[in-house]
């Protein structure tokens, strides 16, 4: 089964962004608390992230929660 269109919007915007700020997945999951392999499978669309950890990444990615669901 494919990756919801959400999740792959999910996906491209964390790594778009983290990408933005010169980040490693191993630096992101230290901003956000979360551990750098579950960076990597969010943007490889394989993790069904929470609500939770959605507000934890655009916290350390520094955008709204609402810019890592945007289509644009």
């Amino acid at each position: 089964m494919s990756a919801s269109p959400a999740r792959l919007r999910l996906a491209a915007n964390v790594r778009r962004q983290r990408r933005l700020l010169r980040l490693s997945q191993e630096e992101l999951g230290d901003r956000a608390g979360i551990h750098r392999t579950y960076i990597g499978e969010i943007e490889r669309e394989g993790a069904n992230v929470t609500v939770d950890h959605m507000q934890k990444l655009a916290d350390a990615l520094e955008v709204d929660v609402s810019r890592l669901l945007s289509a644009d």
